[in-house]
């Protein structure tokens, strides 16, 4: 059974979710522009492999594709991984404000329950 992502943030986190396309998100951070060529040979995977993994990345939005004639020249797009950050970081905050207020909850408890 194939699973739909339906939202853009859907689709980021699952592409996120796997290594060899963070790699290949880390590779074009760091080394800027890339043809498909130059990123499937540094991994050992088939080009199909490679291939479909880009596929999700483009879907996601976390890559760019410009063809002049057969070569695919990658690039990354920060857009994406924005607003997955922004995502993350609404849900840090608001975990440790309820780890906060767990936290002085059971100072409250330990408190009474020393006075008794």
């Amino acid at each position: 059974m194939a699973i739909h992502y339906d939202t853009p943030l859907d689709r980021t986190f699952h592409a996120l979710g796997d290594g060899t396309r963070r790699q290949l998100l880390a590779i074009l951070a760091s080394e800027g522009t890339r043809t498909a060529g130059e990123l499937s040979s540094r991994f050992d995977a088939a080009q199909p492999t490679l291939s479909k993994h880009l596929k999700v990345l483009e879907a996601a939005g976390l890559i760019s594709r410009r063809v002049e004639g057969r070569t695919h020249h990658i690039d990354l797009e920060t857009a994406q991984l924005s607003d997955a950050q922004d995502w993350i970081y609404r849900h840090k905050e608001m975990w440790n404000a309820m780890l906060d207020n767990l936290e002085t909850y059971l100072e409250q408890t330990a408190s009474q329950e020393d006075k008794k």
